[in-house]
């Protein structure tokens, strides 16, 4: 019988001046074990890498957010995935059924197709760069822009509504929830895109939203609700994270200036190795993978229960001993892909392809482009979004 008088908070604050490590807590407590969260549910929390990939693969776990005992990240996320479901939210076979509708836009070959004009936009960025004061904000001037004008000409939105999804988006990963706001934020840019869906199939372009509207909407196959609600997914999903990590992995390179030398001298092999290194140090998902245990199973010699509560934390996995050497390094040399930063099973990120690129794009450009890049503050003035969704830097001032 657990003891349920003694469990800690989750999540659990980093500790002070340690800004890229997971809570110690996480990695010096026990590898399966309760916690608290805000609504005072207790599931169980899986840290180390094995048993993350165990649990992640398991089918006799799920997603399923509006089956009792799911382990709810705040009030925003129970009221908005029990109300509207995305692929993040659902089970096979419908899980599989929508995801192979989007399988062949994010292949690895599409996504490498996309690499020039993710390097002109980056280029672009970095131009305004230039031509503008210093110190300038990275954040906003670049790991921003970058993927927003990305998942804008994939999808198909007219970038110059950027400011619109952008402020929905800030109040879907905002670091104090509000279920209100958040609910009527989701359901704006439903309305947004169900329009949108309608005018591309009337006449559609060369993008995603145009052929889902001509093979599913027209078809009858898929209503333009749920047309939104993918896409709305994919929207939120494929800048928000990707800016994260992009202003996240500068600043954790300018605190190790010898793997920044390595980055900014390599070539496009070390720069890719970089890239997997970040992910795996840096795991900037705060809500980690949240699961519900469908049936009884046993992890690391733990019996879950049905319909109880489990989470698999990324960011201890990819700093498991286990599976990495010396893991709490930073070494952007080192063969780091096996990490969980993306996830692991049927639900891994359909989109790590295209993040993959962009911030192999965004560093070597960043680097090459600007040599002598570097911080325009010190780095314990550095802000960071202790209570996202997503962690990162709030604002990275800059100069060079």
């Amino acid at each position: 019988m657990t003891d349920k008088t003694n469990i800690p908070d989750f999540p659990m604050p980093r500790a002070a001046g340690c800004p890229f490590d997971p809570a110690p807590e996480l990695t010096t407590g026990a590898p399966i074990s309760r916690v608290r969260l805000w609504d005072g549910s207790t599931p169980w929390l899986v840290t180390r890498y094995a048993d993350v990939r165990a649990l992640l693969a398991d089918p006799r776990v799920g997603v399923d957010a509006s089956r009792p005992g799911f382990p709810h990240t705040n009030a925003v996320s129970r009221a908005r995935d029990t109300r509207m479901k995305t692929l993040m939210q659902l089970d096979a076979p419908e899980h599989t059924a929508q995801r192979r509708l989007l399988t062949a836009d994010f292949t690895i070959r599409r996504m490498n197709a996309l690499r020039p004009r993710i390097q002109r936009i980056a280029d672009e960025l970095v131009d305004d760069l230039l031509a503008g004061p210093r110190p300038a904000n990275l954040v906003e001037a670049f790991a921003l822009p970058l993927p927003s004008l990305v998942i804008c000409a994939l999808l198909g939105v007219p970038y110059a509504d950027r400011d619109f999804f952008q402020r929905v988006a800030r109040t879907l990963v905002m670091d104090k929830p509000d279920a209100g706001r958040a609910v009527a934020a989701s359901e704006e840019l439903n309305a947004y895109l169900e329009d949108l869906v309608t005018a591309k199939a009337a006449e559609p372009g060369d993008d995603l939203l145009s052929r889902l509207a001509v093979e599913q909407f027209r078809t009858g196959a898929m209503s333009r609700r749920e047309i939104a609600v993918l896409g709305q997914l994919l929207m939120v999903a494929g800048h928000d994270t990707t800016a994260a990590m992009i202003a996240l992995g500068v600043a954790a390179l300018f605190a190790h200036p010898e793997q920044l030398r390595a980055v900014r001298d390599g070539g496009p092999d070390l720069v890719a190795s970089a890239v997997e290194e970040l992910l795996r140090y840096l795991s900037i998902t705060h809500t980690e993978a949240r699961r519900v245990a469908r049936e009884d199973l046993e992890i690391g010699g733990t019996l879950i229960r049905a319909g109880e509560g489990v989470i698999a934390v990324k960011s201890t996995a990819n700093r498991d001993p286990a599976a990495f050497t010396d893991p709490d390094t930073l070494d952007v040399g080192r063969a780091t892909r096996h990490h969980v930063a993306f996830g692991y099973g049927s639900h891994q990120c359909l989109g790590q392809g295209l993040a993959r690129v962009e911030l192999q794009v965004a560093y070597r450009t960043l680097f090459r482009r600007l040599p002598a890049l570097a911080p325009a503050v010190p780095p314990e003035r550095l802000a960071y979004k202790e209570n996202a969704i997503f962690y990162g830097v709030r604002e990275l001032p800059v100069t060079w």
